[in-house]
């Protein structure tokens, strides 16, 4: 029976060396990866789900206490007679953009230098930046020369900066470790961890304003709430906004202690051995299963003359430049950008929705803050938290394509109906929408659009693939904050607040359509191993380890079996089967 180990190793668990003796190192690579690919579902892979997961836990809880500390930050600093306890849209809007726009930022940069450094040094880096700018904000105040608004913005953008470099990394390392069957299933459990933040996030708030009632209740609103309730009130939100870097402490050691993807290290790092060993002790633990110094220091020099530089910008923009290459990125970055744009967008009529559930009690401030986070918490269970999980247990049997072309699909229903009807629904029928649509989005492309990027793309640029799709995505919800947020206010009156609500949802329809399009261009990658989603295999553009023939058979080096002038020994190896009698350039041991 597996057991959980007390080491950074064991949340990505490294079979006997069976195949020590097989000289060939593309034969070598496609054993290692199957110990990989094919390994039943086991506590390494729950494991895996929980260390990769606490990172997106901490990003959903961060993203979520903003739209409950802002209530909160309103109370304390904009208690005038202007404001009268509520923070102006336009401080509020910039606060809660200000992630996404650092997240943008993070998923580009993370998603480049993870191909070019290696996933191992630099995941985790993006954790401590989260853990840092989170307590950070927890900490700021008020002074004469920047205002609370600039500093909680300049935070929020660095805090955003390590939640975009967690995408790419944990999508592309759980891709890299799981196997093959229930590889979508594993990266939709990462993901779903979201979930859990957002209802963590609205527990916590919850948790503090009970216990900060006593200061509350005497204060029959947000415009007079002055001396020890505006004590309480901000300590509140520091509070909140505090515990988000908590459940981080737990994961970054064995983040930072990780072995490096077998993957990585075979196809950029060209350690063979290395990487034969860490695949095997992510299947079966450390006991027996360590690198031998000899054999992996004539193994790096056997590979030192065939060695290609890690990628750099050129090789990810001439990759990307190919027609079908292009194609599948624009797939996945656009499907993700129309997303974004109405799944960001949808929070616009939570207060209506909040009403209709009758938390919109405000017989004082306790009651006020109570009930808005008591709603939260209602509409997280009920819609986006089984959507999440739903995509987890069946995403490996229908397949990404058709949860993201059926999601989007549906979404594009339920939008018009929210855009062409809205005059004529009642409360009860938009809450209903409301739930469906974000039980539509989880179970459907709001999860599928992180899975594939992370499984379509070869393994030096794959990376960089996610964290441009990841990076468009969130340019999408930079846009539905900063345009459509203020566009359903045009022309707005004490009796109708959101007077363009109706045709910003018909415009959400159209970009859900849009993106059931988009999803069109992304293939289905259902069951299918990565080295095969990548090319592999196939007659052109052969993606493996491209050796000269059988360098490797150091028994044969001494026979004199030297083929000719250009240095080949022996007879080809395993490796040059699929690709014909192609000679590779001096310096070149595969090709994209």
């Amino acid at each position: 029976m597996l057991s959980f180990q007390r080491v950074g190793n064991s949340a990505y668990r490294d079979a006997q060396g069976v195949y020590n003796h097989i000289a060939d190192p593309n034969e070598r690579r496609r054993m290692a990866l199957a110990e990989v690919d094919k390994a039943p579902f086991g506590w390494y892979h729950v494991r895996l789900i929980v260390v990769t997961g606490i990172g997106f836990f901490t990003d959903a809880y961060s993203l979520f206490a903003i739209n409950l500390a802002s209530i909160m930050l309103g109370i304390v600093y904009w208690q005038d007679e202007v404001n009268n306890g509520v923070m102006p849209h336009n401080a509020d809007t910039a606060i809660k953009v200000a992630t996404s726009a650092g997240a943008i930022l993070g998923q580009v940069v993370f998603g480049y230098l993870a191909d070019f450094l290696g996933r191992k040094k630099m995941y985790g880096v993006e954790l401590i930046i989260i853990i840092v700018a989170t307590l950070a904000q927890s900490l700021a105040g008020m002074s004469t020369a920047v205002p609370i608004v600039g500093v909680l913005i300049f935070y929020r953008v660095v805090m955003g900066i390590g939640v975009g470099g967690d995408y790419p990394l944990s999508a592309v390392i759980t891709a890299e470790f799981a196997t093959t069957k229930y590889r979508g299933g594993t990266i939709a459990a990462v993901f779903a961890m979201q979930g859990l933040g957002q209802l963590a996030a609205s527990l916590m708030a919850l948790i503090v304003i009970v216990a900060y009632r006593s200061k509350l209740e005497p204060v029959l609103s947000v415009a007079d709430c002055s001396g020890t309730c505006t004590e309480a009130v901000d300590r509140m939100w520091r509070f909140l906004i505090g515990f988000g870097g908590i459940p981080g402490w737990f994961a970054l050691y064995y983040r930072l202690t990780i072995p490096e993807t077998p993957r990585y290290t075979f196809d950029v790092l060209y350690d063979v051995e290395k990487a034969s060993v860490d695949a095997r002790k992510y299947r079966y633990g450390k006991q027996g299963n360590t690198v031998n110094p000899l054999t992996q220091a004539q193994v790096r020099y056997d590979m030192a003359k065939y060695r290609t530089p890690r990628p750099s910008v050129m090789e990810v923009l001439k990759f990307y430049a190919k027609k079908s290459n292009a194609i599948k990125l624009f797939g996945t970055s656009f499907s993700w950008f129309f997303l974004d744009l109405a799944f960001y967008g949808l929070g616009f009529s939570s207060p209506s929705l909040l009403s209709t559930m009758g938390f919109d009690r405000k017989d004082n401030l306790y009651m006020n803050l109570k009930n808005t986070a008591t709603g939260q918490l209602v509409l997280i269970c009920a819609g986006a938290i089984p959507g999440y999980w739903m995509t987890v247990f069946t995403v490996d049997k229908l397949g990404r394509k058709t949860i993201q072309v059926g999601g989007f699909a549906i979404l594009t229903i339920i939008f018009c109906v929210l855009g062409f009807a809205w005059q004529g629904l009642e409360k009860m029928h938009l809450l209903v929408l409301y739930v469906l649509a974000q039980f539509f989005f989880n179970f459907g492309p709001n999860a599928t659009t992180f899975i594939s990027p992370a499984e379509i793309f070869p393994t030096r640029v794959r990376s960089t693939g996610h964290g441009i799709s990841a990076g468009m995505g969130k340019f999408g919800a930079v846009i539905a904050q900063v345009f459509f947020a203020p566009m359903i206010k045009k022309g707005a009156t004490h009796a109708n607040p959101t007077p363009w609500i109706h045709g910003v949802m018909q415009i959400f329809a159209l970009f859900m359509f849009l993106g059931m399009l988009t999803s069109l261009l992304v293939p289905e990658s259902k069951g299918v191993r990565l080295e095969e989603l990548a090319g592999e295999g196939e007659n052109e553009d052969v993606y493996e380890l491209q050796f000269r023939s059988n360098f490797f058979a150091r028994k044969e080096r001494g026979s004199g079996s030297n083929s000719g002038g250009d240095g080949t020994r022996g007879q080809r190896g395993v490796g040059a089967g699929r690709g014909g009698n192609r000679h590779m350039k001096r310096g070149r041991w595969w090709k994209l």
